[in-house]
């Protein structure tokens, strides 16, 4: 009987180790990645921090770069997970311009003074 018992776990254990060696031998399909750069109205540390942080967050992100020279967020995301639209649309969510999608008026208010945009220059005067 305890023979028995033996033979019965040692097959169990080759059937799992045979098939997670099957599984690994047949990898799915790799996610495709893309990167997108978005202008934004982020213009200093404290910016690039907190939308680093805020989209780094993010499902499918894998890496996000603000240059804070250029305004420039460079991020690089898994296409199955995320989209171009869903980052800028959370860059507008935290307080920030992000192409052509404008900042959401309250969360920019929230952002430290610094970070506030700029009044424009009246240009009659």
């Amino acid at each position: 009987m305890k023979n028995l018992k033996n033979i019965t776990l040692l097959t169990l254990v080759l059937a799992l180790f045979s098939f997670v060696n099957l599984k690994a031998q047949n990898p799915a399909s790799p996610s495709k990645t893309a990167t997108v750069v978005i202008k934004t109205s982020g213009e200093c540390d404290m910016c690039k921090e907190k939308i680093e942080s805020t989209l780094g967050k993010m499902s499918g992100v894998k890496k996000v770069t603000l240059d804070v020279a250029t305004k420039d967020v460079t991020v690089e995301y898994i296409t199955k997970k995320t989209s171009p639209d869903k980052l800028r649309k959370a860059l507008a969510e935290i307080g920030y311009d992000a192409d052509d999608v404008k900042a959401n008026n309250r969360a920019q208010r929230d952002l430290p003074a610094c970070c506030q945009p700029k009044p424009k220059a009246d240009s009659t005067k």
